[in-house]
């Protein structure tokens, strides 16, 4: 019944127990879902907002535990044994996550998968089982289904493994559906097939969603309701029109003011082209072996040209497997190619090596995932001057350290924390970190390769900031890969859209936004034009 309340989560409370004494994550908070309705949860990493419903879920970690009351339909799930419990988890109140990959079991095929959680909750036979699970591979719209019930995870793309995660998530016709950051990692147009997916399904459903992001854009599209949490607390709560239109809380208008800003000018027009390239083509070999017989090649960079002048950004954008980030590695010759690669008066083509090892310090790449590119086992002052014990071996350990001094200072981080391990730093902090291990070397080129995409929005902002500042004191060049648009727009001052390995358009940043060409780079521009719109009027 529509406007009957379904969830009641009252006095919740979350608290970890770590070496360093106890943590509360959550802090006492109210909420509640409605039948049918969508509710946002919102805040930035850290506010509590996934634990909260972690919680609800009784899925915290071992050293995790809840107090308080999660009321479903009459139950307070928090008390409920493991038996009672499952009839309601993975049944009534479903969950998916926002990295897939990580969800689903590689050695199982999608088919085995969708088909556990009906055989377990309904009682299916085998066929019964597979006809339901094929049904919901149609209701979600995955191309060729009957195929794909054979497929395993790895050979589907993210968003195609995303609806797969929302089949297994409606097997059972819940009442809720959580949907924990199910977007951030997708490209923009993928991002919108999913969201309106889930808009669908929830009209022929019927279904509560309870979305939790940092990603108010979203918000404001899709939710009814919106509670925004941080540090553990809902600092605001109300309907979702009404808050975006006059938010209350500081941290509220925060949020909604924390979209990077602000237009890059373009190079003078005598710059000097730093890095270039003509007909850059990429291949890979796919399958191959004694029995599949010979190897497909797939062609990843398709003859790209491509110039980088002193202090431009250049922006390549497109969706996954477009071959934005094999083109940027094979600018830094990290990949075999062919075609022509020059670096200021030096022929980079044939270089092996050697060759390449003294250029190294010029050319610098910065990774999407900062925690997944800094060692764990050294600490944040050896993961920056680590460079320099290759391309400046004469330095003396303490002139090193006066570096990573400088170096983390220019970051906008304390040289004190040059003792610390990675996993003690925050995803922005360990960005910040990365960027230095970078600068250190004084580089000429940068590529950036989705370096603020598993950021929050706030984050995002300061990121941008430091890149633009340290590009303006160094007179650095950047090629910026992304798939988020605002970003990029914010960043670049020459665009570069790529699809299935090819330039399709590029031009000046403002002429790429304002009128677009290309078919492929409307439906692209439109979702960032549409979002800045939103976040300009709110």
């Amino acid at each position: 019944m529509a406007g009957e309340t379904i969830l009641s989560v009252k006095d919740l409370r979350v608290r970890f127990r770590t070496l360093d004494g106890v943590v509360e994550a959550v802090k006492g908070i109210h909420l509640h879902v409605d039948a049918g309705e969508t509710v946002a949860v919102v805040g930035e990493s850290g506010s509590g907002k996934s634990q909260t419903m972690m919680a609800a879920m009784s899925l915290l970690a071992s050293n995790g535990e809840a107090t308080g009351a999660v009321d479903y339909r009459g139950k307070n799930l928090l008390t409920l044994g493991k038996s009672e419990l499952n009839k309601v988890r993975g049944r009534k109140i479903s969950m998916i996550f926002q990295e897939p990959m990580t969800s689903l079991d590689p050695l199982y095929t999608i088919g085995n998968q969708l088909m556990e959680p009906i055989r377990k909750h309904r009682g299916l036979s085998g066929a019964a089982a597979r006809a339901e699970a094929l049904r919901l591979l149609e209701l979600v719209k995955i191309p060729d289904p009957e195929r794909r019930l054979k497929s395993y995870p790895h050979e589907m793309s993210g968003g195609q493994r995303q609806r797969v995660m929302i089949a297994m998530a409606l097997a059972n016709d819940p009442d809720i559906l959580i949907a924990d950051e199910p977007t951030t990692a997708l490209d923009v147009t993928i991002q919108a097939q999913i969201l309106t997916l889930l808009a669908e399904l929830q009209r022929k459903l019927g279904m509560a969603i309870v979305f939790i992001t940092h990603d108010l854009g979203i918000v404001r599209r899709f939710a009814d309701r919106v509670y925004v949490m941080r540090y553990g607390e809902v600092v605001e709560e109300g309907k979702a029109d009404e808050l975006f239109a006059n938010p209350q809380h500081d941290y509220t208008k925060m949020l909604l003011a924390a979209e990077p800003t602000g237009r890059k000018a373009p190079p003078a027009a005598n710059a000097p082209i730093l890095l270039e390239g003509r007909n850059v083509e990429v291949e890979f070999k796919i399958g191959g072996g004694f029995l599949a017989g010979p190897p497909m090649l797939l062609r990843a960079v398709d003859r790209i040209s491509i110039m980088l002048k002193q202090r431009q950004t250049i922006g390549i954008v497109g969706e996954s497997g477009s071959g934005k980030s094999t083109l940027g590695r094979a600018l830094l010759r990290l990949l075999p190619s062919q075609g022509t690669i020059r670096f200021g008066n030096k022929d980079l083509s044939k270089a092996d090596r050697a060759d390449m090892r003294p250029l190294r310090r010029e050319l610098q790449l910065v990774f999407q995932d900062p925690f997944g590119s800094l060692s764990p086992r050294m600490t944040v002052g050896q993961i920056i001057t680590e460079g320099l014990l290759v391309h400046e071996p004469s330095l003396s350990s303490k002139e090193r350290d006066n570096r990573a001094v400088e170096a983390l200072r220019e970051v906008g981080l304390s040289p004190e924390t040059r003792n610390r391990y990675p996993h003690e730093f925050s995803g922005g902090q360990r960005q910040r970190i990365a960027i230095a291990r970078a600068m250190i070397l004084k580089p000429k080129v940068v590529v950036l390769d989705e370096p603020t995409s598993a950021l929050d929005r706030s984050v995002q902002k300061q990121i941008v900031e430091l890149l633009r500042k340290l590009q303006a004191d160094h007179d650095l060049s950047y090629l910026f890969i992304s798939h988020d648009l605002a970003v990029v727009r914010a960043m670049s001052d020459y665009i570069i859209v790529m699809k299935q390995g090819k330039i399709v358009e590029e031009g000046p940043t403002e002429e790429i936004f304002g009128a677009p060409r290309e078919a492929y780079t409307k439906t692209l521009m439109a979702a960032a034009i549409d979002e800045t719109k939103f976040r300009q009027s709110a």
